[in-house]
């Protein structure tokens, strides 16, 4: 075997820098080793795009040659350049990652796309109107943010910050660690209840749920795209909770955080939207898959059981637990599931159209329902 631990000359410049560490990855099997060595580079040196290009001629710096050989040794391991630089850009903006949660993936961009527009059709208004009140023209937007969004609209609401996020009738996340942005508007949780609607003159914010979070990617950014929207997001896992409320935080999005398995910690929340992307390989074939992955990222955010269509089925299951199937629901999902997963919702009749979205290579990736 070859010796994986990287030593670096003692007089390069940059550019020989990222010349030598890329053969020594490639050397080793190591996947995408230009890729990854320019990454590393740029994190380590601060530097991106044309200004990093410039300075590929200067000398390689001294007092960063120990990091350079640590962050090249742990990449020739196999472990991902996101863990390495601790950070993945999702929807235009930078995630932190770590290995307590799945990497973002660029398909998962679409499953959001996907559900902002379709949520752009099915409430136009960017609310729900409560039984009984009548129609009303003061809000003229959809929701969503002003340039900051793909798709237009302006926010009817301006949040403000608050700590406190709490697991249905369960632990809770450190406050430190967790967001939750609310809109001055009546917002009342209590034990055993996930939390009554956010209402406003006879109409109702709309209410996202992101089943399996991690970093928060999905909730994050449909927060921060749709900032009127009420967003909350819940996973299993505390330290995976402790990461997407520090993106929340650190890219202000109203994201309130839920402990707790798949639908359990929303019981008893009225919910327009569920969005997840959850483990979905089947268990058997967790072993052929890269060693970036199989070895490195957390088997709770992976593995889906037998088939890998466990999570799906128990959240239909779990739909009990709402006082109403969400109009909008979106799924990701593995190669060749999307027929299956399709079908689990058609069996569940809540929703009068089954939608699948492929990916950017045309492989079915995701499946929405919608009810009209």
């Amino acid at each position: 075997m070859k010796q994986s631990a990287y030593i670096m000359p003692q007089v390069q410049s940059i550019r020989e820098a990222f010349a030598e560490a890329s053969s020594f990855l490639s050397g080793l099997g190591v996947s995408e080793p230009q890729r990854s060595s320019q990454l590393l580079l740029e994190h380590l040196l601060g530097l991106s795009g044309a200004a990093y290009y410039m300075a590929l001629a200067e000398p390689f710096p001294a007092d960063k040659r120990e990091q350079w050989e640590i962050a090249v040794t742990r990449r020739a391991s196999g472990e991902p350049v996101q863990y390495i630089t601790g950070e993945q850009e999702f929807y235009g903006r930078p995630f932190e990652v770590t290995p307590d949660v799945l990497i973002p993936r660029p398909e998962t961009e679409l499953l959001v796309e996907a559900v902002l527009g379709y949520a752009a059709e099915l409430w136009p208004e960017g609310e729900v109107k409560l039984a009984g009140e009548p129609s009303t023209e003061a809000n003229n937007g959809n929701g969503l943010a002003g340039p900051a969004s793909r798709l237009g609209g302006a926010p009817s609401y301006e949040g403000k910050l608050s700590a406190g996020v709490r697991g249905e009738a369960g632990p809770s996340v450190a406050s430190s660690d967790a967001v939750k942005l609310s809109a001055g508007m009546s917002d009342e949780s209590g034990p055993g209840d996930a939390g009554k609607p956010v209402t406003c003159g006879g109409f109702r914010r709309l209410t996202a749920i992101d089943i399996g979070a991690g970093s928060g990617a999905i909730s994050v950014t449909l927060a921060a795209e749709a900032p009127a929207w009420r967003v909350l997001a819940g996973d299993i896992s505390p330290a995976a909770l402790a990461v997407a409320g520090r993106n929340a935080e650190r890219l202000g999005a109203a994201v309130e955080l839920r402990l707790g398995d798949l639908l359990e910690p929303f019981k008893g929340l009225e919910t327009d939207i569920l969005v997840s992307n959850p483990p979905y390989i089947p268990g058997a074939d967790i072993a052929g898959l890269q060693r970036e992955v199989r070895d490195h990222e957390p088997r709770t955010a992976l593995d889906g059981g037998e088939d890998g269509l466990d999570p799906y089925r128990r959240m239909m299951e779990q739909l009990r637990l709402l006082p109403a199937p969400p109009r909008l629901v979106g799924f990701e999902l593995g190669l060749g599931q999307a027929e299956q997963v399709a079908a689990l919702l058609t069996a569940a009749g809540h929703w009068s159209e089954i939608v699948t979205v492929p990916d950017l290579a045309g492989i079915p990736r995701h499946v929405l329902g919608i009810a009209r």
